[in-house]
């Protein structure tokens, strides 16, 4: 799987490759650095990381896996992180990660080949961790929260998100600034879900979006507020080549939000979005199609540092035939050269499936629309 928590210049580099990555450690060192990493593990901790992370679940079998246990992992590490005060983990920490999961690790059956973690050994090494009321703190809605288990609801209210801004590089917004003309415009594929309110609901519980992240990316809240003016931190897995891929961090802030409860606002909202891709990106699908009833809109901004450079994605509600759909809809400046050559040797496909273009378990959209009733 190669390297979770790559340092930004060296995984550029091996995205790119050979001159143009000599150029690029030459040019852009300090801004890719802010582009990888975690906040919640420092450098020295990433080789434990990873290998807990491919036990978990990218060493297992296609037909073993399943997306939730990898949450189940972020969970355990994130917990711990929890746990210590908000001290990233480190090369020491693997001695106590060791204790809790080492034996079942090492062993060798059908249903947990040598490498590998089941689920259930997951919740136990997680007791022996983090203490016994972890397994039922992770299955309980109450005591679960911004990726985090707690040993009790009172532990939960307590806990401030700002608390991962210690950490955190979060620079100012860098919406699209060219031309409407200039700029790319792409529609995703609409996911059908169960139920139009119940996708608004899921997307105003933002302590609950970690919940939805998939095997390719996952978007943490960080402050102690709703879906309005709400910073998230994604962590995105863009793959280079096989068994080796990149995880980006990012920031991105919610800067505008329409609901059918102002439905004059929410109207024009998509009249408006719908014309720009009629005139400027006229081969793309019409983000609401004709009929259709939009429930709810989300502009997510990101800020300096994003993998995506100056861009807004948008989340989309609507209702069409009796039917909920989520989808996405993106727009980025061009983009500085050495974010081009990172997207197009290893972000283009992450971003497409991360928003519902490829199978269920790499797109949150399809995770959030299973959640709420909608069909994989």
């Amino acid at each position: 799987m190669g390297s979770l928590l790559a340092r930004g210049t060296g995984l550029a580099a091996a995205a790119l490759g050979g001159v143009a990555a000599a150029q690029l450690l030459r040019s852009r060192p300090a801004q890719l650095a802010q582009m990888s990493g975690s906040t919640i593990a420092a450098p020295t901790a990433a080789g434990w990381v990873t290998d807990f992370l491919n036990a978990a679940y990218f060493a297992r079998g296609p037909g073993q896996r399943d997306v939730d246990d990898l949450r189940l992992a972020f969970c355990v590490l994130t917990s711990r992180w929890e746990r210590l005060g908000g001290r990233r983990l480190g090369a020491l920490d693997v001695a106590a990660f060791h204790r809790a999961f080492g034996r079942a690790r090492l062993a060798d059956s059908p249903a947990s080949p040598r490498g590998t973690l089941t689920r259930q050994e997951l919740l136990i090494g997680g007791a022996r961790l983090l203490g016994e009321w972890f397994p039922g703190a992770y299955a309980d809605p109450q005591r679960r929260a911004y990726g985090i288990a707690f040993a009790s609801p009172a532990h939960r209210k307590a806990y401030a998100p700002e608390l991962r801004l210690r950490n955190a590089a979060i620079g100012p917004l860098t919406p699209p600034e060219v031309g409407p003309h200039e700029r790319t415009w792409h529609t995703y594929p609409p996911v059908p879900a169960g139920d139009a309110d119940g996708v608004v609901a899921a997307l105003r519980a933002v302590e609950r979006w970690p919940d939805y992240a998939s095997e390719i990316g996952r978007f943490t809240p960080l402050r102690d507020r709703g879906l309005d003016s709400q910073t998230f931190e994604i962590e995105v897995c863009g793959r280079a080549a096989e068994r080796a891929p990149l995880y980006l961090r990012a920031y991105v802030t919610v800067t505008r939000l329409c609901t059918r409860e102002d439905r004059d606002d929410l109207d024009r909202y998509v009249d408006e979005l719908n014309v720009a891709l009629r005139t400027h990106a006229p081969d793309e699908p019409q983000p609401v199609p004709d009929g259709a009833v939009p429930v709810a809109a989300v502009d997510l901004t990101s800020h300096a540092g994003h993998f995506m450079g100056s861009a807004c994605n948008r989340l989309l509600v609507y209702e069409l035939e009796g039917k909920a759909y989520l989808r996405a809809v993106g727009t980025w400046d061009p983009m500085p050269w050495h974010l081009d050559r990172i997207y197009t040797r290893a972000g283009r496909y992450a971003q497409h499936a991360f928003w519902g273009m490829e199978s269920p378990s790499e797109s949150m959209l399809h995770q959030i629309a299973l959640d709420t009733g909608g069909v994989a």
